[in-house]
């Protein structure tokens, strides 16, 4: 039986000042305890597609997850329902937490299952569902005992929607009125950490302006992602976003690219053609790895940010346009402006609003986020009914240090789930640690082509050790035992052994030692000093 007091509580947290976190975590633990159930979950739905806001007595990646509602039945069901659904105990639709479970990794097969659609204005804006072992385990629960259920809950994520809407200064048209999709990315920045919540508040404190961003990171960790939204945030969400890659830029087009032109001004030029600035007129121009852009054409890129005026390349006619400027690099621009690659003017007129997006060794928890993510994505590509990972796997994945970032741990876990589909033949699959096999980085040797004796030629280098058996060594040192010095600390710890070795492969040469890691050099050398390698 529900007690009033839970109930009570329920309706008291919806007015105190608590986070929405905290609000989602308190409901579902009173949910838990009075429907005794043994997991569950608050999802808001989005994009005809539910997202995992808390969950209890879930594997923590299942955050990370996005449920299409076209690949969930049960999802679907409730999505459509509008009212309490009970499935029955043998029910043959797949339960989207099979194998998401800890202690119980097979099918779901027989156990009771509740979904409770949330509904704020006559639309759906969430669903709660229920799960629990024994298939009679909600019997004794009357529908009207789980609408008050329902009820509360859908009060707590509306509230929690609407003061995200107010501190994000997004304008809702009416009650009954979807709220106005602006520009909406299928991507988004997934991760809970204290580096990602200041990332994201960067983000919503800049979009709304219209200062040039430079955005700055390694390669992998996502700067794309944290362009578009900026753009989608900002007031210019319904014009374009138009991406251009200075590195992919041939300097011979690289200045048409940019500012177009017109008909007869070079061998090849058949008719007048729009820049990207002009396509980007009134939206955003996004200049990535904007450190390769050719010192020739950085001046009229900055004749362009002072004036907002450029000239296709043969024509005398000036045009002016309205376009916001945002960059990223992975280099140190700074540093590039000091020894001469880059101009210092152009670096300020770019670096007004600099944001530094962290690489994901930095990012705790946000691995295991991540994975669930990726792990849903594979199903979808692959067109596997379920894609789950062992906690030894994940753990594995945790403890790597991810050279490549992002990029690399999606491209991991792809090639992962690949194999273990081929291996085990069957649309249900589970990655192990077996699947997750790093190749050894193998530096080449570089060819003196100059004939200059002075030319030093960089000689072989032996393959390093892969990490997947670095990270073995690691969980088995009992001098790295995680039990005690706690997570950073272990985490430091791993990344010395790493850089120590990697560092003994290459006769303790940084830069070498930089390109095998895949980061920047002065990132490592920054990386060294913060873990006492260097003084």
């Amino acid at each position: 039986m529900y007690v009033q007091a839970d109930l009570t509580q329920l309706a008291l947290d919806l007015t105190i000042g608590l986070s929405a976190e905290d609000r989602f975590e308190r409901l579902l633990a009173v949910v838990r305890r009075r429907v005794n159930c043994d997991a569950a979950a608050l999802l808001v739905f989005k994009d005809q597609q539910f997202i995992p806001l808390a969950i209890d007595g879930l594997f923590t990646e299942v955050l990370g997850r996005r449920f299409k509602i076209s690949e969930h039945p049960r999802l679907e069901a409730i999505a459509r329902a509008g009212d309490v659904v009970r499935f029955p105990s043998d029910s043959q639709l797949p339960d989207p937490y099979d194998g998401l479970i800890p202690n119980h990794s097979d099918n779901l097969q027989v156990h009771a299952c509740i979904g409770l659609p949330l509904i704020a204005h006559d639309r759906l804006i969430g669903a709660l569902t229920i799960d629990g072992f024994n298939p009679q385990q909600f019997d004794s629960f009357s529908d009207s005992e789980l609408r008050v259920i329902s009820a509360l809950a859908a009060a707590s994520l509306n509230t929690a929607l609407l003061m995200q809407k107010l501190e994000s200064q997004v304008v809702e048209v009416s009650s009954d009125t979807e709220v106005l999709n602006r520009h909406a990315s299928q991507q988004e920045i997934i991760g809970q950490s204290t580096e990602i919540q200041s990332l994201k508040q960067q983000i919503s404190a800049v979009a709304n302006t219209d200062l040039s961003v430079l955005i700055t990171g390694e390669t992998g960790v996502g700067k794309e992602l944290v362009a578009a939204a900026i753009h989608n945030q900002s007031t210019r969400a319904d014009k374009p976003l138009i991406y251009l890659n200075c590195a992919a830029l041939p300097e011979s087009v690289a200045e048409s690219e940019l500012f177009g032109h017109v008909k007869g001004a070079f061998t090849g030029a058949i008719s007048h053609r729009q820049g990207k600035f002009e396509l980007a007129n009134n939206g955003t121009l996004f200049l990535d790895e904007i450190g390769e852009l050719p010192l020739s054409l950085q001046a009229k890129l900055l004749r362009v940010l002072q004036f907002g005026e450029l000239q296709r390349v043969g024509s005398d006619k000036s045009l002016k346009v309205n376009t916001r400027i945002i960059t990223a690099t992975n280099r140190i621009l700074h540093q590039e402006a000091t020894e001469g690659r880059f101009r210092f003017d152009l670096y300020h007129r770019l670096s007004v609003f600099p944001i530094h997006v962290p690489p994901l060794r930095e990012r705790g928890r946000d691995i295991v986020l991540l994975t669930g993510f990726f792990l849903e994505r594979c199903k979808t590509k692959l067109g596997l009914t379920h894609v789950s990972i062992t906690p030894s796997a994940q753990l594995l994945l945790e403890q790597y240090a991810w050279p490549g970032n992002v990029r690399e741990l999606e491209h991991a876990i792809h090639r992962a789930a690949v194999l273990a589909k081929a291996e085990l033949k069957t649309a249900y699959i589970s990655l192990s640690d077996k699947h997750f096999q790093f190749d050894p980085v193998v530096i080449q040797p570089q060819v003196n082509v100059s004939n200059d004796p002075a030319v030093q030629v960089v000689p072989v280098v032996q393959a390093i050790e892969a990490p997947s058996a670095i990270a073995a060594e690691f969980r088995e040192s009992s001098l790295l035992d995680t039990t005690i010095l706690g997570l950073k600390a272990s985490t430091e710890a791993y990344q010395r052994q790493l850089i120590r070795q990697v560092l003994a492969a290459n006769q303790q040469n940084w830069a070498m030692c930089a390109r095998v890691l895949q980061v920047d050099t002065g990132n490592l050398h920054r990386l060294a000093k913060r873990l006492g390698l260097k003084t």
